[in-house]
């Protein structure tokens, strides 16, 4: 099938071929009959990529202080490599379409194949087959055309910015941007019986809403734009204002200030920036509010991904039923959009479409993509790549985000030959089978684990996840690296060290520390026999309260997430199994368990404290280790900077940032490809895994010491 892509290097569109979407829990597929394009944000979006890099970097500001902030920790070629990678990926536009249901999720009872809908979301693309999750998406009814259905998200937002202007029959309104938002919230207005003024910078705009009846349209360059707000309300001045311009300049918030009677509120629905005036907003003490999107539920996982819906009498409109409500006023008739649906392009046009706006070369409002459904859809696209000549010495990537994108991938390249990659987004599988040669991009994981050829997967992908695919890998006989953490529960650890006791396959855990030059430099130097005493701390900064690897579900919190690597490091160094461990936390403001100081004991009468804090400033270094033994002390900073104390100082200065990723990935392909012993042994990551749930386990009693049984021991 094909999707609409863009380069956000230099603009370039394209009509990509790519895999099916995989149809997960809690979703249905959609053929697409039209999908609508948003000239407002999509048309920013296609603006900025086609900008030089200081164009880009004037418009992503914030973007450019994150790559800053990267390049004094991991150097400028690296984060220069990972920017590039970024900007070359094909990226996905469109988030509004209408089409029909060809296959539903197991668990979803809501919609069948054959049903009508209209859907919306980071799912919605320009796409052939999209995937969709079912609180994004709603039945459309008998006789409203398919092209008019599919503008359903885009009115939802004009809808969720009149809920929160909380207007009653009979108050007025000021609607400042004509645009599509615009001129749906004009009309929504008016259904619900409001008086409605619109004003916007564009003649051809307000023309527009004249002749589809609006109560007053003027032009804000004109005079006079405030008395005449104040003669149609009658001297009072509007109850709300709702701004769906999208402009770089303060006024439309400094003149609905003005335009507000007291008390009375605005709504920011389109981008605008929001220093304003106080003197208008004070005086008259309005209510300043921001309309989310579609509405209640949009950027909540819970709701919008895992399909927990929101208790109807605590929460009257959600984002779908705003859904639902625009398409029960399209099937009574009660909004009419044929005058704003300007423009119809075929879907193999769509870059016509995309080029009409940016130079806006005649007047537009509503622009759809139709797609033809004559056309078979192949389920397997074409890709540049070769079938292996080795027979099961062939790689599959199940997983293929950023992390795999910049650390796993560049540094397999030539070193292994690339099979089948699955990723649950169409765009990326099919461009890290075209950049790395794969021989098939997918987007079930079934296709990597059974492809012919195959010797090797990797997984790299979110948390609750590796277990299972680690146990596919494993039955199948295959080599399996895996990214940390090995699994989220002790049943399925124990599950993992059986069945990869029974088979043959190598299990290698992402623990890449362990492969740092200067990591190596120390365990070079370390006497074998000697115990040491260990001390990491770790600045690891914080994480939104709503990142996915705080979900126990699905991250299972940063202690299982990522703090297991530093325990797997300190097990490495002390060069012995774990003996015990006793933990205490500090649970942050939204009661996650971020920060926690650990004490390891081993069997060789090493120790080490690991203190994992989440509270600190990022302008202390991430990573500072030391270890203490026999009269010598080395100090690692950041896998920068290794300092030796003992008779003498000598201090060691890598020219860049190296966490090991390189060397691990050299060592791992070249067991995989050549056999030989593992380069880490499984029962060093099964042992960190057990201490790491053993850490959990002191927390939750208080601190109290647990003892960490061997793999000999069980």
């Amino acid at each position: 099938m094909e999707q609409l892509t863009q380069n956000l290097k230099d603009g370039a569109m394209q009509l990509l071929e790519v895999p099916f979407p995989a149809l997960e829990p809690g979703h249905i597929l959609v053929r697409n009959h039209y999908s609508v394009i948003s000239a407002g944000t999509e048309g920013k979006t296609v603006k900025d990529a086609r900008l030089g890099y200081i164009g880009k970097a004037r418009a992503r500001q914030e973007e450019v202080k994150k790559v800053i902030r990267t390049a004094k920790t991991q150097g400028v070629m690296k984060t220069y490599r990972m920017v590039m990678d970024r900007l070359n990926a094909p990226s996905p536009l469109g988030y509004s379409c209408a089409g029909e249901v060809i296959a539903v999720a197991a668990d979803v009872r809501a919609f069948k194949v054959g049903d009508r809908v209209a859907c919306g979301g980071a799912g919605a693309v320009h796409s052939e087959v999209v995937a969709i999750p079912i609180n994004l998406c709603a039945k459309v009814p008998d006789g409203v055309p398919m092209q008019e259905a599919a503008f359903t998200t885009v009115a939802s937002i004009a809808l969720q910015g009149i809920r929160q202007a909380d207007l009653r029959l009979g108050e007025n309104a000021v609607v400042i941007g004509l645009g599509l938002i615009g001129q749906l919230t004009v009309q929504l207005l008016q259904a619900a019986g409001v008086k409605v003024a619109g004003i916007d910078i564009d003649d051809q705009q307000v023309a527009l809403a004249r002749s589809r009846g609006i109560d007053l349209a003027l032009n804000r360059k004109q005079e006079g734009v405030e008395s005449a707000i104040e003669g149609f309300t009658h001297g009072a001045g509007t109850d709300a204002v709702i701004i769906t311009a999208g402009t770089s300049s303060t006024d439309p918030v400094d003149l609905a200030g003005v335009l507000c009677r007291r008390k009375g509120k605005v709504v920011i629905v389109g981008a605008v920036p929001t220093g304003f005036q106080r003197k208008p907003y004070y005086r008259k003490e309005l209510d300043l509010r921001m309309s989310s999107s579609y509405g209640p539920g949009r950027y909540d996982p819970e709701y919008e991904d895992k399909g927990h819906d929101y208790p109807i009498g605590y929460v009257r409109w959600t984002e779908n039923r705003n859904q639902q409500a625009f398409l029960q006023l399209l099937g009574d008739q009660k909004i009419d959009l044929k005058g704003l649906l300007t423009h119809e392009f075929d879907f193999d046009k769509a870059p016509d479409a995309y080029q009409l706006i940016l130079e806006k070369s005649e007047p537009f409002v509503g622009i759809v993509l139709k797609y033809d459904l004559e056309k078979p859809l192949p389920s397997v696209p074409k890709v540049r790549g070769a079938a292996s000549t080795r027979p099961n010495q062939g790689v599959g990537f199940i997983g293929a985000g950023s992390f795999a994108r910049n650390f796993l991938l560049p540094n397999l390249k030539d070193r292994v030959q690339f099979m089948a990659v699955a990723t649950s987004r169409s765009n990326t599988a099919q461009n890290v089978a075209n950049k790395y040669g794969f021989s098939k991009a997918t987007c079930e994981a079934t296709e990597v684990l059974d492809a012919e050829a195959t010797g090797s997967i990797f997984i790299a992908t979110r948390h609750n996840t590796h277990a299972k695919f680690v146990l596919e890998g494993l039955k199948r006989n295959l080599n399996v690296f895996v990214e940390k953490p090995l699994c989220l529960t002790e049943e399925e650890l124990e599950n993992i060290r059986e069945t990869y006791n029974r088979q043959s396959g190598q299990l290698i855990v992402g623990f890449n520390r362990r492969f740092a030059p200067l990591v190596e430099n120390i365990l070079r130097d370390l006497p074998d026999h000697a115990p040491k005493a260990l001390n990491f701390r770790i600045n690891a900064g914080q994480l939104p309260a709503d990142h996915w690897v705080h979900d126990p579900k699905v991250g299972g919190g940063r202690i299982l997430g990522e703090a297991c690597h530093f325990i797997d490091l300190a097990r490495y160094m002390a060069g012995a199994p774990f003996q015990s461990v006793s933990a205490t936390a500090m649970k942050d403001a939204h009661d996650k368990w971020d920060s926690v100081a650990m004490q390891f004991q081993f069997t060789n009468g090493s120790t080490a404290s690991i203190s994992y804090f989440s509270n600190g400033s990022n302008l202390v270094s991430k990573e500072y280790y030391e270890v203490f033994c026999e009269g010598r002390v080395w100090q690692l900073d950041d896998f920068k900077t290794l300092t030796v104390h003992g008779k003498n100082s000598q201090t060691t200065k890598a020219s860049t940032q190296d966490k090991g990723h390189a060397r691990e990935m050299e060592l791992v392909a070249e067991g995989f490809t050549k056999g030989g012993s593992e380069v880490i042994p499984f029962r060093e990551s099964y042992e960190a895994m057990r201490a790491t749930f053993a850490v959990l386990e002191s927390i939750r009693n208080a601190g109290e010491r647990v003892v960490i049984p061997t793999a000999d021991q069980d």
